[in-house]
């Protein structure tokens, strides 16, 4: 167990969001290359990571990106994990992980018949449409013996719920946004307290 709950703050845009990112100092910050309103281009993410404290690390969401390019990305220092939301399979990480040794995040969606690979270092689950910011049923969360983070909705107003539910890390978009889709600095002082708090 980690010696308090990790938080990662997903789908980090512009530099305005870099620079509410390193005002609050989660330990995940998500660059989304996947379709998405939050998808940045792999320059954008480049100039983002530059800005970026280098004691967060980034994580690149994907959906049908090549394990080549994924490769480049982490040996280009602009991300430090991968998060594969396209129901990937076992071969996908393998070939990834002979490419480069960058840890790998399986998302496992809501009322899919996803399954977990034995080459995903962690799992996610998340709603059946990632970024929905839709929460889901927490109670249908499998025993794993894998670290998990857990997405889907998270707020201010359910943090604590979520934070019953013993992830290793817990993954909010939307829920540290303002009602424009910029992340609000006040609301993730907030998250990255209580998720932090004992």
């Amino acid at each position: 167990m980690p010696k308090y709950m990790k938080i990662k703050i997903c789908g980090i845009k512009n530099e305005a969001d870099a620079k509410a990112v390193n005002a609050c100092k989660p330990d995940y910050c998500g660059f989304i290359f996947a379709p998405s309103k939050r998808r940045i281009s792999i320059q954008e993410a480049e100039k983002l990571r530059r800005l970026i404290d280098d004691n967060i690390k980034a994580v690149g969401v994907f959906t049908d990106t090549s394990p080549i390019d994924i490769a480049k990305l982490y040996g280009q220092g602009i991300i430090q994990l991968a998060q594969l939301h396209g129901g990937q399979n076992n071969g996908f990480l393998t070939e990834l992980k002979l490419l480069c040794n960058i840890p790998i995040i399986q998302a496992i969606r809501d009322k899919s018949e996803d399954m977990p690979h034995k080459n995903a270092d962690f799992l996610l689950y998340d709603g059946a449409k990632a970024g929905s910011g839709i929460a889901f049923d927490w109670n249908t969360i499998p025993d794993t013996s894998k670290p998990f983070f857990l997405a889907g909705g998270i707020n201010i107003t359910n943090i604590d719920e979520a934070k019953r539910q013993n992830p290793y890390c817990i993954d909010i978009a939307s829920g540290a946004e303002d009602d424009r889709g910029n992340k609000d600095t006040e609301k993730m002082k907030i998250l990255i307290d209580r998720v932090r708090s004992v």
